[in-house]
This record gives structure tokens, sequence and C-alpha cells, in this order.
């Protein structure tokens, strides 16, 4: 039968293969019904087991492939639909031109800054899958995809776990490799969402280092054991990206970060942001709508990076802007300097009066990710009276004796004494959400009043609570808490 005439249900027309291995073979394919090219994965099932067994890891498959339709991220490959044709599953899913990450750390060294770019991404990815219980279960280079422009997409949620792949067979040989597995999943524990982290350091590892932290080995079942044992080389390029890398490598899962602080730590890490090199756009957690329109040819449910933030630039073109941006940077700074010359000679007027403008940050649990309806069109703070303020001020939270209380004292100054709420958030905080200080009290402009209830210790510096948005819309989140000088502040929402 010829190709170009293999249809699956009469509508998905098989145009040519494009990838394949030991799970099966990705087509290139288009959807007649829908007018839209779309990447189907055809699932090769185990020979080597008996009907039962074989019939099992269809259902696993099918199973899981319907886990991974349930999360729409930007940066995770959609499953559109799951189908049985010819006595096995079929994933319909998006198409993304790309090449495996797989392929391009063979084809060129990754740098440590291109290593960081797409780990941010695809940590974005699997934090909105964590969040949703989802835990992906064979992260490794192979399942990652980047475009030309850059954008990085995982793939594959659970889908090798589910045909058994990356597994010791009865015969003792392996399917797969162990490369990338966490200790634990190595010893034939069940994957976690520490379990993925692992494996995302490992992925990371691997780029930056030229070979997995196991090393390499022409037998597999000592590469395996080494696996198992959580013994890894220790890093010798990953550079600044090394403490964090350690970190996601425990042996021990409880020691690894939560996939949201790995998010976090990584954009943190990411280098000055160029122009048309930026990938913050495009890694903004789900539960934060970016303000941009979708892309008509791709799902309305996908988030799509603005047309140009992640295309490439020259290099002639990218010195000329770094040098633009310094000087921008330079102006800045001495028009701050003044400000604060003038503002030390003198006490500010009243408590609501708006601190320096900080560069690109955001507010913290500022924003429920759903807004509820404003209570009031004002697009600016309550104009301070001339009574004393009835909120409490920055020395009350810094006598604050827990994390908790200091959360609780957080939302008491809001919304009408925005100034002092502001300075609680930590400069890693601000630079990890994009606003200014402006749309800050622009958005708390918008409420007449915010209860913070149910404030409770969720673990060492984490707090859980719901906030209450004028006595409607309730959000429920976690946060993390520092102490700066003495003072508890808000370092991470989520």
């Amino acid at each position: 039968m010829l190709v170009e005439s293999r249809r699956i249900r009469d509508r998905y027309r098989l145009v040519e293969p494009i990838g394949g291995g030991a799970m099966g073979t990705v087509w290139r394919a288009q959807d007649e019904m829908l007018d839209r090219t779309v990447a189907i994965k055809e699932l090769l099932l185990p020979h080597d087991h008996d009907e039962h067994r074989t019939e099992e890891a269809k259902n696993r498959a099918m199973r899981e492939a319907r886990i991974a339709a349930r999360l729409q991220h930007s940066h995770a490959i959609t499953v559109f639909a799951v189908l049985e044709e010819e006595d096995r599953p079929w994933l319909i899913m998006e198409y993304l031109p790309s090449k495996s990450f797989a392929v391009l750390v063979r084809e060129e060294p990754t740098t440590v800054d291109d290593a960081i770019r797409v780990g941010v991404q695809i940590s974005s990815a699997l934090a909105g899958a964590h969040r949703a219980g989802i835990v992906h279960r064979d992260v490794k280079p192979a399942n990652i995809l980047v475009s030309e422009d850059g954008t990085a997409k995982i793939t594959d949620f659970g889908i090798s776990r589910a045909i058994g792949d990356v597994k010791l067979t009865a015969t003792g040989e392996i399917a797969g490799t162990p490369a990338f597995l966490a200790p634990e999943v190595a010893r034939g524990e069940d994957a976690s969402f520490a379990a993925d982290v692992f494996s995302l350091g490992a992925t990371l590892y691997a780029a930056v280092e030229g070979q997995p932290p196991y090393g390499t080995a022409d037998n597999p079942i000592a590469l395996l054991y080494k696996a198992s044992s959580g013994e890894i080389v220790p890093p010798e390029k990953a550079a600044r990206l090394t403490p964090l890398l350690l970190r996601m490598l425990a042996s021990e899962p409880a020691e690894r970060p939560s996939m949201d602080e790995v998010e976090r730590e990584l954009r943190a890490l990411l280098p000055d942001a160029e122009p048309g090199e930026s990938v913050l756009a495009a890694t903004v957690p789900e539960s934060e709508a970016p303000a941009v329109s979708a892309v008509p040819t791709v799902p309305a449910t996908v988030a799509v990076p603005p047309a140009g933030e992640v295309a490439a630039v020259s290099p002639g073109a990218r010195k000329g802007m770094i040098a633009v941006g310094a000087g921008a940077a330079l102006l800045c700074v001495a028009v701050v300097v003044a400000i604060l010359l003038v503002v030390r000679q003198r006490p500010p007027a009243d408590n609501t009066a708006a601190p320096p403008s900080a560069p690109a940050s955001s507010s913290a649990s500022v924003t429920p990710s759903t807004t509820p309806s404003p209570a009031s069109s004002s697009s600016s703070p309550p104009a301070p009276t001339s009574a004393p303020p009835t909120s409490p001020t920055v020395s009350t939270v810094a006598s604050a004796k827990t994390a908790a209380e200091a959360l609780s004292t957080y939302y008491s100054l809001l919304p009408n004494n925005p100034a002092e709420a502001w300075k609680l958030l930590t400069d890693k905080f601000k630079a990890s959400r994009h606003q200014t200080y402006e749309t800050y009290t622009n958005w708390w402009g918008r409420f007449k009043s915010v209860n913070a209830t149910n404030v409770k210790e969720a673990g060492p510096s984490r707090v859980t609570a719901t906030v209450l948005y004028d006595g409607g819309k309730a959000e429920t989140d976690t946060f993390t808490m520092v102490q700066v000088n003495g003072t508890w502040m808000i370092d991470g929402q989520g």
C-alpha cells in the first residue's frame, strides 16, 4: 500500500515518516477534516509478550495518552486525540517543525546559556504538568523538540513507561537507555515529580557536559547499576548552572527542588535579555495568560509567544543592541541615583508615594489566575486621607515572628497601602514577574477589600493561604517566604 494512500479513520492522511525508535514511528500527516498538518505517533507494542500482557500495554498507552491530552501548555506538544487503529494506539499531536534536543546536542556543543534557555521553557511545561498531577516519566533530550526560532517543547508524557520502554526485560535486556533515570526509578520504584526533576537535570547536564551524568558504558547493565546508586560524575563545564544541577541530581528525591523552584532558579540564571532572543514571554506560567493574540493555525488553548520574540538576531546587530542597551542602562542608573539623593534630603509626603520604578518586576501573589470582577474602575490606588492609616506598616511586618504572620500582614496592607506592600516582595520575585510598580498599584486599585484566610505553614518557609477579593472571588495558593535583614518577605508563589 502506498504511503500517500494510507489513512487513519478516513481523516488523517499519512504523508511521510519524520522520526521513530523503539516506541514506534512518527508521521507527518494531514488532518483532512480541519485542513491542518499534524504529527501522528504510531505506537509499537512489545512482541515478546503474551496476548494478555500486550493488551495491558495497549490499555496503559491509551490511558497515559489521554492523561497527556489534559495538559495544555505553550511548551508541551499538545495531544489532540488518541485512536485505536489496526489493533494499536495512534496519537494525533501538534506538529512542530523542529529537531530533537538530542540531535542538536550531537551536531554542536551546547553553551550554558542555550541550555538554560531550553531548561526554562521545559521546566515551565513540567511545572504546569506537575500542578495538574501529571508525571512525565521519561524526560530526556530525545523527548524535547527545538524549532529554528529556539522554541522548545516536550513530548511523550508517560507513553514510554506505558509500553515498557526504558525497563529491563524478562531476558535481562534493556529497552531504551537508563542514562537519564533517577536513581529510585532505576531501582524499580515508581517515577514521581522528583524523578522528573532529576531527569531534566540529567538532560541539561548532558547538553553542557557532552555526556550523561552517569558517564558512558558499553554494558547497559553497568550503566543501570550506576544509575541505581546515584553515582554521578561532577560537572566541569556547567559554570553558573552547576549549583542548581547538583541539587537537581541529588540521589535522594527529598533533597531535590520542586519543578516550580527549578523554573524560578533557571529564570534567574538567564543571560541578560537580548532583543530577539528573549524566551521570557514564552515561559510565563499558564496561570498568567500573556496578553498576546493566538496564532490562527494553532489551537486556541495553546499559548504562543508573540512573533519575533524568539527570532534569531545576527551577531553584528546583537552587538549594536547590547551597546545601546548598556548606554540606556547607565542612563537609568544615573537617574535613579539622582532621585535617591533628592529623596534622602526630604521625607516622603505620605505613605502611598510610589518608590522609584523597579526594572521589569511584578506583583506577587498579587494577581489571581482568573481576574475577579473589579470593584472599582479606578486604575490607581485610593488617595490618602488626612486620617492616620489603619493598615499596618513595614515595621509591623518586621516584628512578625513567623512566615504565616508576615503573609497575613502583607495582605492586610492591601489594597490601601500598596507602597508598603511592594517593599515586602524580594527583588528576585519582582524580577520573575514582568511588571512595574505602576502596574502593581493599578491592579490593587481595582479592589475595595482583600483578606487572607486559612493562612498556614506548609513547610520550611512555605505558607498556604486563601485570598478573598472584595468578598467574592477566592484564590488558594502557596508562597515561599524568606527573611531579609530580619524581615519576612515573599520570594515565590505557586
